[in-house]
């Protein structure tokens, strides 16, 4: 490729590049990243990356990345990755693959906020050379003109770079389509169902349609403002002439965000993000701008049938804080609207007649992400249904997410519905009244050079008398099964609840491992019940270690540090005396030091995390401490319990 390069500098807003790692000998090279920016920050700023999947269907990809993407990001170029040292080569891809997908995306005048002749970011990756990034900038109106990134900014704070600029528009539009064909000519019910959303497309810029914009959230006190047709930017030959009607036209987002860039931290878009909703009514009662005679329309009575199909559409947009209510509705909210209607439309048309998919939109936030992507699932199906599955794997795939956990799961779809005021750094979950990650900011372990090794993700904090249940003397495995369980919820491999101890009772009773007399009583369990309890219930095998004495027990820490860096699951320590969790380790290999992070289940007191971490019932302990007693008792067996993590989407 013939290029005149010169220099020019970039942003990063994201923190990691999703590419392939050199070790991974199935990743597909070359690869295509998609980079995705904003029309609404400073270009050119990469805001996030995502894997090209379709590299030999780009009409595909542009259908999957428009539902996706919110309105209001887009992609703004492409990084190519490949085993190339010579940049000059692999420039012209980059080039070609941004150009080739942004005409399927948004046509030759660029779209929405774009301009036609719009800079746009190329990339090269050399996998040889350690996995060196080189940046550039080219035109749309001239690819050929390609000016090279002398400098790269990476910004330390992302999220409040987005959110402290923007808000995100939500809105919420559920519509039956009543599709009515002869029965003796069914192929006819596709173009009338064509015909159908067609019909709904050309409402949404109706004059008579009104947008009711309002700020989100339960301390929401600015008063909605209602736009109407004439008021959107899509009928400026009919704009409103009245003073109040003109108003309505300078209002901005920044008039219903509620946050004002008052966040500390930036944590969850639920929590921090400013959220504008937006509800759509159809005023059939305002006067007709232009004078028109009844009409009336003859049909010949013959036989129909009626099929109804139903579409729940819920978009999300991004906006400048400064732009008008009225653009944003005009250019983010109808175009993502009418692009849900057609993909839905597309993904039902052939399947009308018979089983037509159950489709349903949901918002998520990946890890390492701070925007939100768009999915939409299939309800007809189980979410482990083997099409689910695949479904999900592909989409952690192009996220670079793990293909070991459940990131993508309906249950890890945000709620941007209700608004929690909590401030952060609470040791408590939303909606629940239960500690949360008790071990978080607790004093250092005092193994010297030693590696610690901990739980990875939340839990919750069971122990005995929690609910009013009195359980002390016998409960603490049961406690500590629930704080098991609890760590499989927050990390969404199961929607189960956590069980009681009937519950627990009633499952090893129900699998034969016990009489049933043992519903009721207060007779203890062990790691063994534990893992034929979360096999019953979650599906989850355990692997079990057996010491014959506590003085064995420094011996496993190796073996733990691996669990822990590898499953990162809470242990269940058992056998012959009073149960733990256990959840991590500090070791040192050379000396053979050594510490456990014990959560006690035996704590009866109230729910005080200064009083749980001062009186060690949340701790670091030693297997002999410094005034020589012993934590694991040498004449007592253990049992340790390491639930294996689900090698799952």
């Amino acid at each position: 490729m013939d290029t005149d390069i010169q220099n020019s500098n970039i942003r990063i807003l994201c923190r990691k590049l999703v590419l392939p790692k050199l070790h991974d000998q199935s990743a597909e090279i070359p690869q295509i990243q998609w980079l995705i920016g904003s029309p609404f920050f400073p270009s050119p700023t990469i805001i996030a990356t995502i894997r090209c999947i379709n590299s030999a269907d780009f009409s595909k990809e542009s259908d999957d990345i428009r539902i996706l993407l919110p309105k209001g990001f887009e992609v703004i170029g492409a990084l190519i990755v490949k085993n190339d040292p010579n940049f000059e080569n692999s420039v012209g891809e980059a080039v070609d693959a941004a150009v080739r997908l942004r005409k399927l995306l948004y046509g030759d005048a660029g779209g929405g906020f774009s301009e036609k002749d719009q800079m746009l970011v190329g990339g090269v990756v050399d996998l040889n050379n350690a996995g060196d990034v080189q940046f550039f900038t080219f035109k749309t109106g001239n690819v050929k003109k390609i000016e090279k990134i002398s400098s790269i900014l990476y910004e330390e704070q992302p999220e409040k770079y987005v959110w402290e600029r923007g808000c995100l528009l939500q809105c919420e539009l559920q519509i039956k389509f009543p599709v009515y064909y002869p029965p003796k000519n069914p192929k006819e019910v596709e173009k009338m169902y064509i015909r159908a959303t067609e019909v709904v497309v050309s409402n949404l810029v109706d004059l008579k349609t009104t947008y009711i914009m309002e700020a989100n959230g339960p301390s929401a006190g600015e008063q909605p403002v209602v736009l109407s047709g004439t008021d959107l930017e899509l009928h400026k030959e009919m704009s409103s002439t009245t003073s109040q009607e003109s108003k309505v036209k300078t209002f901005a987002c920044s008039d219903l965000c509620l946050k004002a860039g008052k966040a500390i931290s930036y944590t969850s878009i639920e929590e921090y993000a400013d959220i504008i909703h937006v509800s759509i009514l159809s005023n059939r009662s305002k006067r007709s701008l232009k004078p028109a005679a009844p009409i009336a329309e003859y049909y010949p009575v013959e036989d129909a049938k009626v099929l109804v199909v139903d579409h729940k559409l819920e978009v999300l947009c991004y906006a400048a804080k400064d732009l008008s209510l009225a653009a944003a509705v005009s250019k983010l909210i109808i175009p993502a609207l009418v692009d849900q209607i057609l993909s839905m439309r597309n993904k039902i048309l052939s399947h009308l007649l018979t089983e037509h998919p159950q489709l349903q939109p949901y918002h998520f936030v990946p890890p390492g992400f701070f925007i939100p992507i768009t999915i939409f699932y299939e309800l007809s199906y189980g979410e482990m249904e083997m099409k689910q599955v695949e479904t999900r794997k592909a989409l952690h795939i192009r996220f670079g997410l793990p293909l070991d956990r459940p990131l993508l799961r309906v249950v890890n779809a945000i709620n941007l519905s209700v608004k929690d005021n909590k401030t952060t750094g609470s040791a408590l979950r939303k909606g629940s009244s239960l500690l949360k990650d008790v071990h978080l900011g607790i004093p250092s372990s005092g193994v010297s050079g030693g590696t610690v090794s901990l739980i990875q993700g939340s839990y919750e904090y069971y122990h005995y008398l929690l609910d009013g249940f009195d359980d002390s003397g016998w409960g603490c495995a049961y406690r500590s099964l629930q704080t098991i369980v609890s760590w499989f919820r927050l990390q969404h491999y199961s929607g189960i609840d956590v069980p009681s101890h009937r519950e627990i009772q009633q499952t090893l009773v129900e699998i034969g491992d016990k009489d049933p007399s043992f519903i009721g009583s207060r007779e203890w369990i062990g790691a063994i019940e534990l893992s034929f309890v979360l096999d019953k219930l979650l599906g989850v095998s355990c692997k079990v270690i057996n010491v014959r004495s506590g003085a064995e027990l420094p011996e496993k820490c190796r073996e733990l540090a691996l669990h822990f860096d590898t499953q990162g699951t809470p242990v269940m320590i058992g056998g012959g005396v009073l149960a733990y969790t256990l959840l991590g380790v500090d070791y040192n290999e050379v000396s053979g030091d050594c510490a456990f992070l014990i959560l006690d289940p035996h704590y009866t007191g109230t729910d005080d995390l200064k009083r749980i971490v001062s009186g060690g019932w949340c701790g670091w302990k030693k297997a002999i401490d410094s005034k020589g007693k012993h934590f694991f008792l040498h004449d007592k067996f253990y049992n340790l319990l390491l639930p294996q993590r689900p090698n799952t989407v």
